[in-house]
């Protein structure tokens, strides 16, 4: 089994001009810098459109990607955009954070200029785009147009009950009212896949793999939701009757109220689960190796009465467990998958992890656990699992080492030999890498030992997170080869491949010169 190793590093954190990362230089700078660190993987946070909250777990569409990772610089490239229209709008000045207020109020008057001058000259590409995507682009482009109409509130909350609840002649009379906007986030979506699609491909010249996650559930405020509402548990109005989230647990007391609708499993299963299997096949859009998020929810997962305010009131419900899982590895055999197993996990989930075959995660710091031992410790790992120092709900290493229960961290210093010699940081990646885990990951906060200012997410909130960017010139020659040493060290090294020479001529030059 090839061991491996990468680095998490979303999208939305490199640095750029215009207040979040983008699909533009500093994105293949990273993959440049994947490379000369001798990584095989590049794990990314969801890349869909985020709603309230900023979070990329809550996403308008499984399948549309974030307007906000268009990069300008290659619309102006691309002669869709002038420099001074883009440097009059203020993006933010702080280049270790999102302002996701300055960006979602100025970003799609900046995209719509590029759409009118873009929309007729690539009219033939953009046609063939829509044909390519028609399994949910016009719905997911009428969904955003009416969504603006109505100030953006929720989908269940328009006040004009028929196109909340889809009739055939209201359908078509916001289709032609809002064209306009129809347009736009449809060409929106075209140049987010035209970009990524050129970026990815970079990212595989240099033999890098792209991990991406796909969360369980898609969010009640969405396209998916609106336009096949069968597929969930909705009352007569098209009001989920139940919602998701779980128990409480290390994160909070009170659990965590996801309020994502429930599936109606039953309904998914009578077609042999389509409706999955066309997910899958749009991730495979965008990512080489899917990590589901929440895998323990497809064995059990916890129901919460609709309109609870807390997550302790729910109750556990038998998922689809082998019966989807099984159509997913085999219909899509030749697609790696991960599975987030984390939580509280029983037998059955166990069973079912095995039964897949699908790799599991190990978090250290879970591992390090002073008053019992811990599965999440290097030597009881096997090969068939993934090694994470930490995800994005966890804090940075720093942030752990310093102020985690002291007797968990002196667990730590001693299992790892953990010194200030070599860095705290330094020696936690160590245990890692030095694992029989077939892959190993690591944030890119934890390789610049960075501390809470870089956490990503706290579990249970909702302001303030998502919003972490890596200062221009951090990720260093130096870094680089520093990582690379590590990776070397414990077999993990990945060289990306040489280039093809070019065909030589009959006369034994070489074409081209």
């Amino acid at each position: 089994m090839e061991r491996k190793s990468g680095i998490l590093m979303p999208i939305s954190s490199l640095p750029s001009n215009y207040g979040i990362g983008t699909f533009g230089k500093e994105a293949y700078k990273f993959a440049d810098f994947l490379a000369a660190a001798g990584q095989k993987a590049w794990q990314l946070l969801p890349l869909g459109p985020t709603s309230y909250g900023d979070s990329p777990y809550a996403s308008f569409s499984t399948f549309a990607g974030n307007p906000y990772f268009i990069d300008l610089d290659m619309l102006i490239e691309d002669g869709l955009l002038k420099k001074p229209e883009v440097a009059a709008v203020d993006w933010g000045d702080d280049p270790m954070n999102v302002d996701y207020g300055k960006i979602y109020y100025n970003r799609f008057d900046i995209l719509r200029l590029a759409c009118a001058r873009g929309w007729d000259r690539d009219a033939g590409e953009i046609t063939r785009f829509r044909e390519q995507n028609a399994g949910w682009l016009p719905d997911y482009a009428l969904f955003m147009a009416v969504k603006r109409h109505f100030d953006m509130v929720s989908w269940t909350l328009w006040p004009d009950e028929d196109i909340r609840l889809r009739k055939p002649g209201s359908v078509e009379h916001y289709r032609s009212l809002l064209d306009a906007d129809v347009r736009l986030f449809t060409w929106v979506q075209y140049m987010f896949y035209k970009q990524w699609d050129k970026l990815r491909e970079y990212v595989h010249s240099l033999g890098i793999e792209i991990i991406g996650d796909l969360p369980i559930y898609v969010a009640l405020d969405s396209s998916d939701v609106w336009a096949d509402p069968k597929s969930f548990l909705l009352d007569e109005k098209n009001i989920p009757t139940c919602v998701s989230g779980v128990p409480p647990d290390y994160f909070s007391e009170d659990g965590q109220l996801w309020g994502n609708p429930i599936y109606n499993w039953e309904r998914m299963k009578s077609d042999g689960y389509g409706w999955w299997i066309r997910r899958i096949e749009g991730a495979k859009k965008l990512y080489d190796v899917i990590r589901i998020d929440h895998f323990r929810g497809f064995e059990s997962y916890w129901s919460i009465p609709y309109g609870e305010e807390t997550a302790k009131n729910g109750k556990w419900m038998p998922g689809p467990g082998m019966g989807l899982v099984g159509v997913l590895r085999d219909w899509f055999h030749d697609t790696k998958f991960i599975a987030e197993d984390l939580g509280f996990l029983t037998p059955e989930v166990e069973k079912l992890l095995r039964d897949s075959g699908f790799p599991g995660m190990k978090v250290l710091e879970f591992a390090f656990d002073s008053r019992e031992p811990s599965n999440y410790l290097p030597h009881t790992y096997i090969p068939n699992c993934i090694c994470y120092i930490g995800t994005h709900d966890n804090e940075t290493l720093m942030q752990w080492y310093k102020g985690g229960n002291r007797d968990d961290v002196a667990y730590a210093e001693l299992y790892l030999g953990l010194n200030e010699e070599e860095g705290i940081n330094w020696g936690v990646i160590r245990g890692g890498m030095s694992s029989v885990a077939q892959l190993f990951v690591a944030q890119m906060q934890d390789y610049l030992a960075l501390g809470p200012e870089a956490r990503m997410n706290v579990p249970g909130t909702v302001q303030g997170n998502w919003r972490w960017r890596m200062k221009p010139g951090e990720a260093t020659p130096e870094l680089a080869a520093k990582i690379r040493k590590y990776a070397t060290m414990y077999g993990r090294f990945w060289a990306p491949p040489e280039p093809e020479p070019e065909p030589e001529d009959e006369a034994g030059e070489t074409k081209g010169n």
